[in-house]
């Protein structure tokens, strides 16, 4: 079975558009690789957290700040499919 990402948000905070927009790229690139990606509204303010099948691979508290898309697709990538390339995600150069 092929892992599933979830996006919790909050919706009060307008972080929906976010979360939609993460959930595509998320899905185009890893087309193959996932099992599909769920957006979660939290009844919590502020939260913003995304899981791996109910794992927590980020969290924007802890982070103190949303994940740039390019470290998102690294760090989904490393768990789903390691040896996948990201093309210019791969880029160390900011």
């Amino acid at each position: 079975m092929k892992p599933i990402i979830t996006i919790e948000y909050c919706p009060k905070c307008g972080w929906l558009l976010r979360a939609a927009y993460m959930a595509q790229e998320l899905l185009t690139t890893f087309t193959d690789d996932l099992g599909g990606v769920t957006l979660r509204p939290s009844e919590t303010g502020g939260t913003y957290i995304i899981y791996l099948n109910e794992e927590k691979i980020f969290d924007r508290k802890e982070a103190g700040h949303f994940p740039e898309i390019k470290f998102l697709k690294q760090l989904v990538r490393d768990h789903v499919n390691p040896e996948k390339s990201l093309g210019h995600s791969d880029n160390s150069e900011q």
